[in-house]
Order: C-alpha cells, then sequence, then structure tokens
C-alpha cells in the first residue's frame, strides 16, 4: 500500500462541522430548539454533572455546552473547562462552611432519627424504575398543571436554616477524632501539576471534578472486596451552599450568592492505634458541585481507601492515589482516547516495515530449516543404500 499526501484537508474539516450542525438541527423547520433554560430544569441532573466534571459553577453555560456536544457529556465538560481557564481568577473564598447549607435533601444511613429528622426530598430512589410513556406526549399545560397542584398540595414548610451534623453528636462521643486544624494552603489542581506524593486536599479536588462513571467504577471495585472500607452512610446532604469572599474594603466575609453541591460523609471501619489514643472509627468525605449523590459516595468511599493507601501503602487499586487520580479525569481520559482518531500515518508506516522485515527473517529462518531437513533425510537415504 502506498502513502500519498492528501490535498483538501481544511475543506473536509468544515464538511464535517457542517454535517454535525445539520445533524443537530435534523428536525428542520417543524422542530423546537432546545432552550438553555429547558435544559437546566428538564435536565437538572444532567446539567449538574457538568457543572461539576466542567469544574465550574455555571448551571447556564453548563446547559449550552450540553446542548453544542449534542449530549455528550465528556465533550460538554470539556468544553466548560476549556470556557473556564479563559476567565482571570479575582477572588478566592475561604474554608466554607456546609453545616450552613439550605437543604432539598438530607438522609442518614446510619441512623434511625437524627437531629432534625430525615428528609427525602428529590430522589428517585424509592420510585419504580418503569417507563413513564405518559412522558412521550407532554404539553405545556401539563407543565403548568403539575406545577399548580404541587404548589396546591404542598403546606408552607416549617424547617429551621440549617441543621445540625449527624457527624458532629459521632465526635461529641467520641467515636470519631476531634477534626483537625489544617493550616496549609489546599493544593490548586487547576495551576500546580499532580507531583507523587499528593496531600489530601489535591485528592479531593481532583476527585470533585472527575468523570461519575470512571469515580463509581474504583468505588465499585472496593466495595466488591478489592480493598476494605464498608463504608456506612453518615449523612448525605444536598443543597445550596451560601458563598462567602472577603469585603473589598473590610475584609470581612459577606454572601455573595449560593451554589447547589451535594456533600456525603461515611463512617468507616474503626482504627485502633495506641499512640494516637482511644480507637475511633473512620471518615470518608465527598462533595461535588450540583446534585450527583452517586459521585459524592463514591468520593467518600475512595477517600477513605487513599487515606489508607497513604498511611499503610496500597494493597489494591482503589487505594494506590496515582492510579486513581490519573484515571479519574474524564476529559484527560477522552484526550488520550481520541487522539487514536489521529493520524498516525508515519508511525503505522514504521510499524508495517518492521512487521515485514520480522516477516522476512522469520521465512528464511523457516527456509534454512526446511534445507536442513532435506539435507538430514538425504543422509538417511544414503546410509540406507549402503
Amino acid at each position: 500500500m502506498g502513502y500519498v499526501a492528501i490535498k483538501g484537508g481544511g475543506q473536509a474539516i468544515r464538511g464535517a462541522e457542517d454535517v454535525l450542525e445539520a445533524l443537530r438541527t435534523a428536525e428542520g423547520e417543524h422542530g423546537t430548539p432546545l432552550t438553555t433554560q429547558a435544559i437546566e430544569n428538564q435536565l437538572r441532573l444532567l446539567t449538574s454533572r457538568i457543572v461539576s466534571e466542567g469544574g465550574l459553577y455555571h448551571p447556564q453555560l453548563a446547559a449550552l455546552a450540553i446542548k453544542q456536544s449534542q449530549g455528550d457529556t465528556l465533550e460538554a465538560a470539556f468544553a466548560l473547562r476549556a470556557y473556564r481557564s479563559t476567565k482571570p481568577r479575582l477572588l478566592e473564598t475561604c474554608t466554607q462552611d456546609t453545616s450552613r447549607m439550605r437543604l432539598i435533601r438530607r438522609i442518614s444511613s446510619a441512623f434511625k432519627d437524627i437531629p432534625g429528622g430525615q428528609m427525602l426530598g428529590p430522589t428517585y430512589d424509592y420510585a419504580l424504575r418503569l417507563m413513564r410513556l405518559d412522558l412521550a406526549n407532554e404539553s405545556p399545560e401539563m407543565f403548568r398543571e403539575v406545577a399548580r397542584e404541587f404548589l396546591a398540595e404542598t403546606p408552607e414548610p416549617n424547617l429551621p436554616d440549617t441543621f445540625p451534623k449527624v457527624v458532629e453528636a459521632l465526635r461529641a462521643e467520641g467515636l470519631l477524632p476531634p477534626v483537625e486544624n489544617h493550616t496549609e494552603t489546599p493544593f490548586d489542581i487547576t495551576r500546580e501539576p499532580l507531583i507523587f506524593p499528593v496531600p489530601r486536599s489535591a485528592a479531593l479536588a481532583t476527585m470533585a471534578r472527575a468523570e461519575t462513571g470512571s469515580i463509581l467504577a474504583l468505588a465499585y471495585s472496593n466495595m466488591r472486596g478489592y480493598g476494605d472500607v464498608h463504608p456506612t452512610v453518615a449523612e448525605l446532604r444536598v443543597g445550596y451552599l451560601p458563598v462567602m469572599l472577603p469585603h473589598p474594603i473590610t475584609g470581612e466575609p459577606v454572601e455573595v450568592g449560593e451554589v447547589l453541591m451535594t456533600e456525603c460523609e461515611v463512617v468507616a471501619m474503626y482504627e485502633d492505634d495506641d499512640a494516637k489514643g482511644a480507637p475511633t472509627f473512620t471518615l470518608g468525605y465527598g462533595a461535588c458541585f450540583g446534585h450527583n449523590e452517586v459521585k459524592a459516595i463514591a468520593m467518600a468511599i475512595l477517600d477513605r481507601a487513599l487515606q489508607k493507601g497513604m498511611r499503610d501503602g496500597p494493597t489494591n487499586p482503589s487505594e494506590d492515589p496515582e492510579f486513581v487520580l490519573l484515571h479519574i479525569d474524564g476529559v484527560d481520559s477522552m484526550g488520550f482516547a481520541s487522539h487514536y482518531k489521529m493520524p498516525h500515518y508515519v508511525t503505522f508506516q514504521s510499524d508495517m516495515d518492521r512487521l515485514r522485515t520480522t516477516q522476512q527473517k522469520h521465512e528464511s529462518v523457516k527456509q534454512q530449516d526446511v534445507n536442513q531437513q532435506d539435507v538430514k533425510q538425504q543422509d538417511i537415504e544414503q546410509e540406507v543404500q549402503v
């Protein structure tokens, strides 16, 4: 096979973009373009996934990225992350207090009764996984009717602004170690490369914007036995966290807005270390932008596994920081997989040349063996004749 220079590459690329856009608008004049508002609200869990994996809390831009990428989550997260990289960093927040979250959902698997009570909120956990065929023919009128019925039947909630943390009750009993005061600056994964060993803050930041399926797969490996975490969800929270920034004049923290986020704290097997005092439970932590409970739980499990691996040395992949942190970023993984679609003409030509040379050597050795066998056969025949 011969290789020749190909002309018209730029024109072909523009043509590919035109075809992609034509497929996106395939409904033509009878179709209704998706609005970013509709994507943000009706596909809110998808939007939550993109703001988390894109590392930028901007639901409107996340919805636009979903529309632009035709629903490809990796492409959407890539676009959002690329957009974020073009913006200057004006301020940095102080450590945020998640106990101040305005909750829409809050559960605990560790206790039936928790301070403030369980709040089921919006969830598919208790619904049958059956196809709702009535959604195939929804209309704006049906939308409005659902909203009217919900508002008419839902009483005015008499809920406190905040709820106490479940793990604080465990700490008060001495079942969890006290909170350590960390003074070091958190690791910034957007500006510093991961050079192992890395601090826990680097691991948490990497997992917070990891691809949901990747982090779930590694956490699941730990659940199935490639690890020894065996966690219990002390508390899972979904809500709006007030964002505090320093006032430009006084320097005092002021609330500038809020972000939807999911937080999970899991309690794992206790440790009995005489050097640290009385044995206590261990804690794993997960938090990410948006409403993404599976990711937060998986992150908390891997956080606990990585803490164990960093302390005692990894005994399985889910406890190895380098293995975990370098394989859970969806944008990095997608980029490396996609690069195989790029031209590799020269390297493949080299591979073929080496293969052909090896085949020729193999044939030469094989022919030599045949010739030697022929010579031996002739010698045997001559001895028999003698």
